[in-house]
């Protein structure tokens, strides 16, 4: 099966568990951590169990790489899953989420879905058949000056984990702050690196290994004419520990910028 081909079964598997989420009564905020583990794994685990059913019948005997915040993408060809990207917002009741399926073969994204059922949007690319948004291309900003530039940031699940990416978050955010037009954080990862794909945001970036929520995102802003490197200036990839997605001129001006950090 063609890369493209994948495209519409994967359609069809995240639409249905985006919809099964999105019909779950939202439980009662949670005030501690066991709390928030217990209503979080209520949800995560059957919506896991449906999209495994519907993946499993996809590509038989394909497994899905889990933890990967914790240990190192596997070889071969594998699913990269995250049925609630945005988890802590699908529980707060806020838009921002989506589920993110992304087929890996050898380390490398060929074909990726992220849908949000809350907005209705689904994104979708395949290697060499370019990205789009519910069936019409996209294409990124064509913006050439900074301060006019709503750039977007994020940072890696359990982020103490990587106390360096969150020092490096700090500083970049003061550095970046007096040159571009706003900054913001909108929500999951996979969905506002999508979004600068798309032109709606001019440019992403973050410190920190976060290969489960980066990688079909780099697929789907790589296939839109992105340049995706991590903040040396180096191809961005699997394990790297940072990441700058934006076209080309506004690339050149903010890699600078956050090359100087440390």
């Amino acid at each position: 099966m063609t890369h493209a081909a994948l495209l519409p079964p994967m359609i069809s598997a995240a639409r249905t568990v985006g919809a099964w989420l999105a019909d779950q009564e939202r439980p009662q905020l949670a005030r501690t951590m066991a709390q928030f583990k217990s209503v979080f794994d209520a949800v995560d685990i059957p919506a896991a169990a449906l999209l495994h059913e519907q993946l499993d019948a996809l590509l038989p005997g394909v497994g899905w790489a889990e933890n990967l915040y914790a240990q190192p993408l596997p070889g071969g060809e594998v699913w990269v899953v995250d049925v609630m990207d945005g988890a802590v917002q699908y529980l707060q009741g806020l838009p921002q989420w989506c589920v993110s399926l992304t087929l890996v073969r050898d380390r490398e994204p060929v074909a990726t879905v992220l849908h949000n059922p809350v907005l209705g949007e689904t994104y979708t690319a395949a290697r060499g058949h370019g990205t789009h948004r519910d069936g019409t291309a996209i294409r990124p900003s064509a913006k050439q000056d900074l301060p006019l530039t709503l750039v977007a940031t994020s940072h890696p699940p359990f982020a103490a984990t990587q106390p360096q990416a969150a020092l490096a978050a700090g500083r970049s955010l003061s550095v970046l702050l007096p040159q571009v037009g706003a900054v913001r954080n909108l929500g999951p990862t996979s969905w506002q690196i999508a979004d600068t794909a798309a032109g709606r945001l001019d440019a992403f970036w973050q410190y920190g290994r976060d290969d489960e929520n980066l990688l079909g995102a780099a697929l789907i802003a790589t296939e839109a004419g992105v340049r995706v490197t991590d903040t040396t200036g180096r191809l961005w990839q699997a394990g790297a520990d940072s990441f700058l997605a934006a076209p080309a001129p506004l690339h050149q001006l903010l890699l600078p910028l956050l090359a100087e950090q440390p």
